[in-house]
Parts: structure tokens; sequence; C-alpha cells
């Protein structure tokens, strides 16, 4: 990290908060012609009942990749969280962090709180007097150690952050209890396009399986909540019209994490006309800025620059530029409280629809999408390294040659509007960056040299 020390003197200090079937009579292998052959159908029943039977428990009961195992890194532990020690002491502990300062206040359970947006969004809502408690799995996908510093900053806040599983439907009912929650903001998920194909496993466990086992506990709860959740830009998949619109296509998913992000769409769409619960999807834009994702392209080019390794920059199949709509976290976290201040109410009560509920769905992006090439440009200026750059085709991985917000329909509803461009947004989160991964012992040099409160004037 000898790079990290320079950077510091130059960088501003801007703080960042179908049919019936029909079988062929007329076929020899007709269906018909078993009836001369007595031993044959049940042979053939008992075998296709085992080979069923054995497909549906390789999928209820197989586990993402052990990461102890093997070489990849990145493989998770996705356990089910164990209810363990929820006692009066840790009901007080969650009573205390979700307690509100005023009597207008929210009470949010923000699942995923220490993953990226989830802690930026808790941070927020806790600003401003909202009773908050975190619920996170601390899965293995990226740097646990990250994901453990989020929860300090959260900690330090007095926001607790309990660690379990969206899946684990005996803690959920156990928080439920403890808790009246009015609202959940929904940030876990497994995320990333590329991993998918690693792991398939593990996105249905939580995008899928997960979404539901809470849409399950928010239908029983008493009074039931309104919900906020991330969707994703994903969902437009293939689509080629620009920028993307809400009324948009959005069944020619490019990846399986599209594929299960839409599937939750269709499944708040069906909590919502059963069941009566209020649901807001967010479709969230390439978000980016302090404390954020490792697997993300201008986190790990940072990185890769600073240690003068060679970065591969896509290009698509007709040599042109793959960009993306770079949406700053703030932003973001402003159209997410915007989203849950015009919740309304659940209209359901013990699992049963009382009256029509609300169901919405926005694009939280930037509407200005840059080429990849303009984005290694800025951090190549703000670190003052020329990158390593070699040029490549876009693998077929999921990953799509561009996105675009329309934003219309969030700015007329929520007043979303963002504010920040991408120059301004990576300047911050260099910022973050070169702090959170420089020495302990040059930290405190650096901050000497670095006067942040003179930087905001």
């Amino acid at each position: 990290m000898t790079q990290l020390k320079p950077i510091l003197t130059h960088l501003d200090s801007i703080p960042s908060t179908p049919g019936k079937f029909k079988p062929d009579k007329s076929s020899p292998y007709s269906l018909y012609r078993l009836r001369f052959h007595p031993t044959l159908f049940p042979r053939f029943t008992l075998w296709s009942f085992l080979f069923i039977f054995f497909i549906v428990l390789f999928f209820f009961f197989s586990t993402p990749t052990n990461p102890t195992t093997g070489n990849n890194r990145r493989s998770l532990k996705n356990t089910v969280s164990p209810t363990l020690e929820l006692g009066p002491n840790w009901e007080r502990r969650v009573r205390a962090s979700a307690r509100t300062r005023s009597k207008t206040g929210f009470t949010v359970l923000v699942t995923g709180a220490a993953g990226f947006v989830g802690t930026h969004v808790s941070l927020a809502l806790k600003r401003r007097g909202d009773g908050v408690l975190g619920l996170d799995n601390f899965n293995h996908y990226y740097d646990v150690g990250l994901k453990k510093a989020r929860q300090g900053l959260l900690e330090r806040s007095g926001i607790m952050v309990v660690d379990g599983d969206i899946n684990d439907a005996v803690l959920l009912r156990k928080l439920f209890d403890v808790v009246a929650f009015t609202h959940v903001m929904h940030m876990a998920a497994q995320a990333g396009v590329r991993y998918a194909m690693q792991n398939p496993g593990s996105y249905v466990h939580s995008n899928i399986a997960g979404f539901v086992t809470l849409l399950e506990a928010c239908k029983m709860a008493n009074p039931q909540p309104s919900i906020v959740w991330a969707s994703s830009s994903s969902v437009y998949g293939l689509n080629s019209k620009v920028p993307f619109s809400e009324k948009d296509r959005t069944d020619q998913p490019a990846s399986l994490y599209a594929a299960t992000k839409k599937a939750g769409e269709e499944i708040a769409h069906t909590y919502n006309h059963i069941h009566g619960l209020s649901i807001t999807g967010l479709r969230f834009f390439t978000v980016y800025g302090p404390w954020g994702r490792p697997d993300m392209a201008y986190f790990f080019f940072t990185k890769d620059i600073l240690r003068g390794k060679e970065i591969k920059i896509f290009e698509t199949s007709d040599h042109g530029s793959v960009a993306r709509d770079f949406t700053y976290v703030d932003d973001v976290v402003k159209g997410c409280l915007a989203a849950l201040d015009t919740a309304k109410k659940s209209t359901g009560s013990g699992g049963k629809k009382k009256g029509a509920a609300q169901l919405r769905i926005y694009n939280l992006g930037n509407t200005k999408p840059v080429p990849v090439g303009r984005l290694v440009s800025i951090l190549e200026k703000l670190l003052k390294v020329k990158a390593k750059k070699k040029v490549i085709q876009m693998p077929r991985n999921g990953d799509v040659p561009f996105t675009h917000a329309n934003i219309t329909l969030a700015h007329n509803e929520l007043g979303y509007k963002p504010t920040t461009d991408l120059e301004m947004g990576l300047k911050k989160f260099v910022k973050w960056y070169v702090n959170y991964y420089g020495s302990k012992k040059k930290k405190s040099a650096w901050l000497l040299i670095f006067n942040f409160k003179n930087d905001e004037k």
C-alpha cells in the first residue's frame, strides 16, 4: 500500500453518509402398449419416483460450497442462524435498538444491514430518529472483516445487528414478537452476476427462499409492516430499449442473479395480491461509494491499480464500450428513505387481506451512463497512478453491455433526484478506501496531513 500516502494530499474531504398433453396412440412407444407388459409400468413408476425424490432432496438439502474446501475463496458459509441465547437481555437490546426518538418515527427491520447499501440506509434512518434493528448472516461471499467493520460502525450509532439468516423462520417470528415493526427494509440478498456460475444454489437460497420466508413472517405479523426491498436493474436483462423504464419488458434475464430478482418481483406481487402486504421494489443501478463491495469493478480496479496489477476492461463483440449507470450510494439512500416515507400501510391481518394494498416498483439510477474506460481514467487521476490496462471481449457470464435508468417515475412520485456525478462520488470512495486500507501506523500521520474538517469548509 505504498501508493496510498500521496493520494490523501490532493483529495478533497467530502462527507458521505400451456396445453394438455395428448399421447400419440399411433406410436409404437405410446402408453397404450404398456398394457401388454405388466411388469414394465410398476418398474417405470418406481424408478421415476425415486429419481424425482432424489432431485428434490438435492435441491432442498444441498448447501453452498464449504468455504474451507477447495481453492474457491469466495464460497459461502450459508447456514441457518442458530436461535440461541435469545433471553431477556437479548430482548432488551433488540428493543433498545428499535426504539424511536420521536412519536412519528418508524420502527424498521433492516435485513442485510451489514451489507453495503444496508449499512448506509440503517445509519440514515437512525440519524433522523427512526428505530432500527439490523439482521445479517455475514456470509463469506466477500471479506467478512469488512462486514464486521460496518457492523461496528452501526453499533457505535446505537444499531444492533442480529447475526441471523432470513431463512430462519423461528428467528424472524421471534423478532416480530419482540418488536412491532412498522416497516421492513429488505436489503439482504446474494449479490453479484458472475458468482452465480460458481454457486447458483446460494442465489435461490437467499433471493427466493429467503424472500419468501421473510414475507411469510410479515404476513403473519400484527400489524403487518410495509415493505421496501432491493430489486435490481439486472431484471432488464437483454432489453435493448434505452433508457430502461419500469414499463419495459423484464422477461429476458441475462443471468441467474437477474432471474432471481425478477422472481422476487413476481413473488412480491403474489403476497400483495393475496395477503395485503404493502410492497415497494427498488431497482438499483450499479451503486458505488464508501464501504462498497469488493466484487464491484470500481473497488477492485482501485485495489489493482495501487498494487500495479493489470486490470481487464471489457468491450462488446463489435469493439464497443461497456457502460454503466453508476449511482452514488447517498443518492440511492435518499430514494430508499423516500420510498419508505411514501409507503402506505399493509391491509392484511393474520395473513388475510382486508383490502387492496400498495404495490410499486421504481428505478433508482443516476440516468447518466459512463463507459468503464472513463471510470478507469477518473481513478487514475485520483490515485495519481497509471493503470496497466488490458482490453478484452466481455465474456458470456451474465453481464450486459450497458445499463441506463429512466428515473421519471421515481422523480415524480418520490422526489428522487440524484446529485452526485461519477468523479465526485469516486473522490469520496477513494478517500474512504485510503483511510480504511491504510496501515494503522500511517493512519494517524495521514490524518494530520489531511484535515477533513478544513477541507469541508
